[in-house]
């Protein structure tokens, strides 16, 4: 039996792309370098902050005091402007009330940085929603590293065999997997059903009613 769910933010609870791509294309501007469309931010999210400014420069720009630079102006506007086009994936919010309706514990463990893993939490689902809320700290590594996750199951007390890890990407499958427990890959998010299937997802979800129908028969 299911005690724990930890959630993925972006691409899983949030659809925050527009607002990642605007951040990220301002602070690329500000530095003279072009910016890019939103096909390809999917593609540069989902290791964190840092790693996305990596991916996002020119790869002759990709030096660390570089990247810091540019990753200091993409924060400074994306905490000014993160709510601006972000709104919950259809079918979060219920699947999320019937989860507490169930007892279910509800983590949030993501590679965002945490100020801002919290500040969105707040903003969409209020303060008791969630009893875990994890964003990317540092000296903390991020996913698919399982240290954040382990953090959680201690915090809760929960065993791995009752967890479930709920994310839209390869990082988060082989998170759960690093952490030995159960995933769930999400179609509705930032990459193909392929790279979920192929990345080791234990089960598919095309919406979010399937994770709660899939609890009821386990």
């Amino acid at each position: 039996m299911k005690r724990l769910v930890i959630f993925d933010l972006d691409g899983t609870l949030l659809n925050s792309l527009e607002d990642l791509r605007a951040a990220a294309n301002y602070a690329l501007k500000c530095f003279g370098y072009p910016g890019h469309d939103l096909e390809a931010y999917r593609y540069f999210v989902g290791n964190g902050i840092t790693k996305l400014i990596e991916r996002a420069l020119p790869t002759n720009a990709r030096a660390t005091e570089n990247i810091m630079q540019v990753r200091k102006v993409f924060i400074d506007y994306y905490q000014a402007h993160k709510t601006m086009l972000t709104r919950p994936y259809p079918g979060i919010c219920e699947l999320l009330y019937l989860l507490r309706q169930r007892g279910i514990i509800l983590a949030v463990a993501s590679n965002k940085f945490h100020e801002a893993t919290c500040d969105l939490i707040h903003f969409y689902f209020g303060d008791n929603t969630f009893d875990v809320v994890s964003g990317q700290k540092e000296g903390i590594p991020a996913k698919p590293h399982p240290d954040m996750l382990e953090h959680i199951l201690k915090v809760t007390g929960v065993k791995k065999e009752e967890a479930l890890y709920v994310g839209d990407s390869e990082v988060d499958m082989h998170t759960a997997t690093n952490c030995g427990i159960e995933s769930v890959g999400v179609t509705w998010g930032f990459r193909p059903r392929k790279e979920l299937e192929s990345s080791g997802a234990n089960h598919i979800a095309d919406q979010p009613a399937d994770i709660i129908n899939w609890l009821k028969e386990s």
